[in-house]
Order: structure tokens, then sequence, then C-alpha cells
């Protein structure tokens, strides 16, 4: 489902993604395309691209291919998600413990659509952590 969803295929395409974007959000899910999980959160992402279009750009990063932010970003497993404004790492406090990405398939669009929205008023305060209107450390459990 990646396919549907804007690609960035270098690492400076990438930089210029976070750079240039001055007002929304940049989401960027990081992972292996034609893995499972992956083409999960590839659908839901794609499903959602239109409705949260005026808060947030989507782009996908195959990180075997642009593999230059594996070790900054920690990307390790099979799907990361990564949220940005204004060149600058916006964290997100899912009850996981990890509040630098979503490492693990989101199945519920107005789940990703909610935490898309905070973080998009969080970030136009200037705030560098969010805090997820839901708490998803059972899900990450679930996943693991």
């Amino acid at each position: 489902m990646s396919y549907l969803l804007p690609q960035l295929t270098s690492p400076y395409a990438v930089d210029q993604a976070i750079l240039h974007e001055k007002n929304r959000v940049v989401c960027i899910r990081f992972g292996i395309d034609h893995h499972p999980d992956c083409m999960l959160l590839d659908e839901i992402l794609s499903k959602i691209a239109e409705k949260v279009k005026n808060m947030c750009v989507i782009y996908c990063v195959n990180i075997k291919k642009v593999s230059e932010f594996n070790a900054l970003y920690e990307l390790y497993d099979p799907v990361s998600l990564m949220f940005f404004h204004r060149n600058k790492h916006i964290l997100v406090d899912l009850g996981t413990g990890n509040n630098n990405k979503i490492d693990w398939p989101m199945d519920d669009k107005q789940d990703l659509i909610d935490i898309i929205e905070v973080i998009y008023r969080g970030a136009h305060k200037g705030k560098g952590l969010v805090v997820a209107p839901k708490d998803f450390s059972l899900m990450s459990k679930h996943r693991s």
C-alpha cells in the first residue's frame, strides 16, 4: 500500500521534506515496505491522508533503501512512525515508554487521526512533547 503515499527515496529528500514544511506536521513512516505490519500501517495512513491533509503531510521511507537514518532514529523495527514540525522531532507520550516513535501498526484510523491532531496543536504551541489522547501501553505489549 506504500505506493498510495509519497515516497522519499534519498536522505536528501527526507531532510528536505522535514525542513521545508512550515505549517503542517510531517509524518514519516520508516519501514520495510513489504512487511505485513508496514503494509497494514500504510493502508491506514493512505485512508486518513485526505482527512488530515490540512494538519499533516505523510511520507514513506523504505529503511532498506534509505538506511542513513536507521542508527540516528533507532529504526530497527519493521515499521516506525515519526513526527516532525519545523525541522524539530516531535515526541509523543503514548504510555509505552518510547516517546520517539510509534513502532507498531495502528489499526484504528480515528486513533491515528486523534494523535495527529494532538501533535499538530502541540507543535503549533511550541511543544516538543505531546501526550496522546489515549494510553497505548497495552497495544504495544500485544504487538511484541
